[in-house]
């Protein structure tokens, strides 16, 4: 794989394990041991099967807390600590062998986009919370391991689309994030003034 080529896949995959981290490894793993898609030699551990099974149930218990308000804002906030160096991890290793300098800057790089993508979904999930209705939080984690799967696939077919996917959701995702932090400002002064 071309040395560029092999970052942008490195930060696909730091991208998406920001989203959902165990959702990411699993699908991957699978990924890679159905042969849907060839992982790089750093990352064929995530094709073993102890590894799926592990990544597997902590996504099912990640998607039973993400199902409860309160407790899914307490997940995030919690995971705001690891994604971003689990992301920076699999950056490293979907991109080792290349040259240690390209393998660096993959590691920062990934953990930097891990950092901002972690804290775009922690706020984005704690307003979703606030909501007084049940089905947004469900709405919210479907949305979020249709997205991590496809990007299991994408990272690796088309690295350079999934990329430029990435940064795109993420821009997004901080423009949404805004946009609903204002209304509930907006929402909560209007309240006060009753």
């Amino acid at each position: 794989m071309a040395p560029l080529t092999a970052l942008a896949s490195a930060l696909g995959i730091a991208w998406s394990s920001s989203i959902s981290l165990y959702a990411t490894v699993a699908f991957t793993g699978v990924a890679g041991r159905l042969g849907w898609v060839i992982l790089p030699e750093g990352l064929r551990a995530l094709e073993n099967p102890s590894v799926i099974a592990v990544a597997m149930v902590l996504t099912g218990v990640e998607i039973a807390a993400s199902l409860v308000p309160g407790i899914a804002t307490a997940w995030e906030a919690v995971h705001l600590a690891i994604r971003p160096v689990a992301a920076a991890g699999l950056a490293v290793l979907a991109s080792w062998g290349a040259n240690p300098a390209l393998v660096a800057v993959a590691g920062l790089l990934g953990g930097t986009l891990g950092a901002a993508t972690s804290a775009t979904k922690l706020k984005l999930r704690t307003a979703i919370d606030a909501s007084p209705e049940p089905a947004s939080n469900a709405l919210a984690t479907g949305a979020e391991l249709s997205t991590v799967a496809g990007m299991a696939w994408l990272v690796w077919s088309h690295p350079w689309i999934a990329l430029a996917f990435a940064i795109a959701m993420l821009g997004a995702l901080i423009l949404v994030a805004r946009a609903i932090w204002k209304a509930m400002r907006q929402a909560a002064t209007w309240a006060r003034g009753l």
